[in-house]
């Protein structure tokens, strides 16, 4: 059985605002960045961080022998800013997107992420770029 990166992402960041915890790490990768980036930039999530591999002296729970990201979660009145996120394109079931027929988030209060050729978009800059692509998730 392969496993989703991108679904374990979402998954790792919605059951932490469950448990109303203040920040997610999560393994590194130049995609779950990127993602993370337009999460942060967005105001979705706070800060992010890159958290470098340990080199030998004191092991620290902390850190692991990769690289990981750190995530700040946000919430508003003690609930998560995150109502939901959700994987659209599945490695079994891939979602695509015209340039005129981007997704629509609960009526441009959520987000729609996408991976075009242009590098990974919210659906408003690939609106604005006039580009399609893959529909990663969705987040309201």
């Amino acid at each position: 059985m392969h496993t989703d990166p991108i679904a374990d992402m979402l998954t790792r960041i919605r059951n932490a605002q469950l448990v109303k915890k203040t920040e997610v790490v999560l393994p590194y990768s130049n995609f779950k960045f990127n993602l993370a980036t337009i999460l942060s930039l967005n105001q979705w999530v706070g800060k992010i961080e890159i958290l470098e591999p340990e080199t030998g002296g004191k092991k620290n729970p902390e850190t692991s022998k990769f690289k990981q990201i750190k995530m700040e979660l946000l919430y508003e009145n003690k609930a998560p800013k995150i109502t939901a996120i959700n994987r659209i394109s599945k490695p079994g079931r891939r979602v695509y997107a015209t340039h005129d027929n981007l997704p629509v988030v609960r009526n441009n209060f959520g987000l729609a992420i996408l991976s075009t050729p242009k590098g990974i978009l919210t659906n408003k800059e690939a609106k604005k770029n006039g580009v399609g692509g893959e529909v990663i998730c969705e987040i309201y």
